[in-house]
This record gives structure tokens, sequence and C-alpha cells, in this order.
């Protein structure tokens, strides 16, 4: 395990451009293979610009387990996420919006006000301002990504050598979660009656914190059996600290939201009057990524498989 985190960190930090994910991906199939899963990579064309990576039968599988191979661009700000707490995550998106508006707006008014020419006011704040938002998504690359989402690619690839091969699950490495998750998108639309009944379980930023959030979506909170099997599968007592939120408001930005029946997974640090949060991303200082977070992920989804599919069968 710290062997893969090692290599993943140092020569497959930045998962950005074309190459860089092509180089990935050649690493990720020798490393699935070694573990006894059958991997392939899956194009969708020129269009939608993403390719998957699945290891499995999708068509002969009940469970999915994912997580995006991708990283994003670099941000002034951290990208905040905090999942219980959806007005701070709200606002703070707010916030950060407004402030990239002032800022276009200040650089007009400092360009058009000492030339006089105030006509020249609107078109250049558009243009910062659209300039601002295109850098955010598709800027420099950032160049530390240990908990988004090289965390979530070290635990699949830890659950891929713990559980070992099984014809009923199904291992995703979506790409593209960072343009508006069309890698998702595009799996779905390929796979869409798999996509509409069966199981995701989907690992995003699950390095950086000790207490492990599992949300059910709207639909999944409402399978008593589900939500019993996550609670025996995840344990107390080891390295992190689960949470099953079946009930309550939350929200997590990730891939999990193109599939009906999902249960977004994230590592999480705690915050009196904010509650669970995740630090750093898409900043420098996102260089947290706890071995001991992957392993325990890999132990519990081979327990919750072994349960799981038991049930299902």
């Amino acid at each position: 395990m710290d062997g893969l985190k090692k290599y993943l960190l140092t020569v497959h930090p930045v998962r950005k451009t074309g190459a860089q994910k092509r180089e990935f991906r050649q690493w990720l199939i020798r490393e699935l293979k070694r573990a006894g899963w059958k991997a392939r990579e899956e194009d969708y064309g020129k269009w939608n610009g993403s390719v998957n990576v699945v290891a499995g039968d999708p068509d002969r599988a009940s469970v999915f387990l994912c997580a995006h191979y991708d990283t994003g661009s670099r941000m002034l700000a951290a990208n905040f996420v905090s999942p219980t707490n959806v007005a701070a995550h709200i606002c703070y998106h707010l916030a950060a919006a407004l402030a990239l508006v002032a800022a276009a707006f200040g650089l007009a008014l400092a360009v058009s006000f000492p030339l006089n020419q105030p006509g020249l006011m609107l078109p250049l704040f558009l243009v910062l301002a659209v300039a601002g938002l295109w850098m955010a998504a598709y800027g420099p690359a950032n160049r530390n990504n240990a908990n988004g989402n090289s965390s979530g690619v070290l635990a699949l690839l830890a659950a891929a050598r713990e559980t070992g091969f099984d014809q009923r699950v199904c291992l995703v490495f979506l790409d593209n979660n960072e343009r508006n998750l069309l890698g998702a998108s595009a799996f779905k639309k390929k796979h869409g009656e798999k996509a509409a009944q069966c199981l995701f379980i989907n690992l995003d930023c699950v390095g950086d914190g000790e207490d492990l959030l599992l949300i059910p979506s709207k639909y999944s909170r409402w399978d008593a059996g589900l939500l019993e099997t996550l609670e025996e599968a995840f344990p107390e007592g080891e390295e992190m600290r689960p949470h099953v939120l079946a009930k309550g408001l939350q929200y997590y930005p990730s891939d999990n939201k193109k599939f009906k029946f999902h249960v977004a997974v994230c590592a999480c640090r705690y915050l009196a009057g904010v509650g669970y949060y995740i630090p750093h991303l898409r900043t420098k200082k996102d260089t947290v990524l706890r071995v001991e977070n992957a392993a325990y992920i890999a132990r519990s989804l081979k327990r919750f498989l072994g349960r799981y599919l038991e049930e299902d069968g």
C-alpha cells in the first residue's frame, strides 16, 4: 500500500492533460491485472472526451465501486466542501463567486477610469469575469492532489486487491469529474439499465480525516437492508470513525449524483460550528493521504460485498 501511494503521488501526481491521463491509465490497468482483474479502457468519443477504466463486466455486475482519477486546476481559495452543512457550502461558494465578480469589477475600473473610457468598463468587466471562471475550471493544474482524488484511486485499488475478482462487482475509474462529471455521464448513458437499477459506491476524497461519511442517496436511504449492512461492514474501533448518514440533509458534489442508487463515501475533519468538512482541495496544501484510511475502506468494502451480495443473491 505504501508503495502504491508513493508511486501514485510521485510519478502520477497530476492527471489533467490527455498525455498525463493516458500514462496513468496504462499503469492503472497493469496494477488491476496484478490484482486479478481484467481491465480495459472505455472511450466515449471526442465529443465527450472521457476515457474511463472499467475492471470487470458491467453487464453482469450488480454493485459498482467508483472513483474519479482526473485532477483539477489550481484555485486561489480551497474548494470548500461540507457534506452535512449545506448552508455553509452554498454560502462559501456564493462568497467566492462574489469575490471573483468584485475582483473583475475592480480591475476593469482600475483600467477604464484612468483612461477616461467609461464605455470600456462593461466589456472589460465581462472579459475579466469570464477569464476568471475559465481559469478556475481550465487553468494551470494543481500540483498536489493527494486527497482529491488520489485517495479514492488508492482506496479503490486497495479494494481490488482485498476483494479479488468477483463477476458480480465492477470497478470504474471515472474520467472528467472536474469537467462537469462527463465521465460519469458517459458511463450512465452507455450502461443505462445498470445505472438506473444497481448500487454505486463512490469513493472521493477519502484520504484526509478520520471521520468517514457514508451518504446514501434519497432512494438508497429507504433500503433498510443496505443501511444495516453498511453499519455492520464499516465498524468502529479500527482506523476510522464511520457515520452512515441516512437522515437529514446532506450534499456531496461528486460522480455519485449521476446514479440513482448510490452511496457517497468521503473522509472529513470536524470543526465545531461548521460540522464535517474537507480541507485544502485544489490548493498546494492538498498533501495528506492516510494509508490507514485506504486500508480500512478496502477491508470494509470486502465485508460489505460479502454480506450485501449474499443477501441480494
